[in-house]
């Protein structure tokens, strides 16, 4: 028997009312977010209006997919890592723990994100890596 997802509401910073589901795993998703019934979040994991999370993919405790970002299938998003807006991570990527992902970055399939790495807006992430100050492009 499925399990049912309780709703949660608050208010954001401006008083204006804000509504997620909360998922079975304990994420916290937006009514307006696609998320595949295979998909696991972690308590503590939260995902945005305009998000898709696809099918066997994992969110970390702590996480957050901020609007119109994609996680691919079979992705993995490691603990408190932040997955900015319009940023598509491709099937198959792994994003480690405490990594900080900028708008409209793309990942490509299969490709690592080392721990504690700044992918800054925009980048297009082919391999793994990082340069000086743990920047990964």
């Amino acid at each position: 028997m499925a399990r049912r997802k309780a709703r949660v509401e608050f208010e954001d910073d401006l008083g204006r009312p804000v509504v997620y589901h909360r998922q079975p795993d304990g994420g916290l998703v937006s009514p307006r977010a696609q998320v595949d019934e295979t998909a696991t979040l972690a308590t503590g994991a939260y995902v945005e209006e305009g998000a898709r999370i696809g099918a066997r993919a994992r969110v970390g405790v702590g996480s957050w997919v901020d609007v119109d970002a994609v996680v691919g299938h079979d992705a993995v998003v490691g603990r408190n890592v932040h997955v900015g807006p319009r940023t598509t991570l491709g099937p198959r990527v792994r994003v480690e723990d405490g990594s900080r992902l900028g708008s409209d970055v793309t990942v490509e399939a299969g490709v690592r994100i080392l721990p504690d790495s700044l992918v800054p807006d925009g980048a297009v992430v082919r391999r793994e890596g990082r340069g000086p100050y743990g920047i990964a492009a």
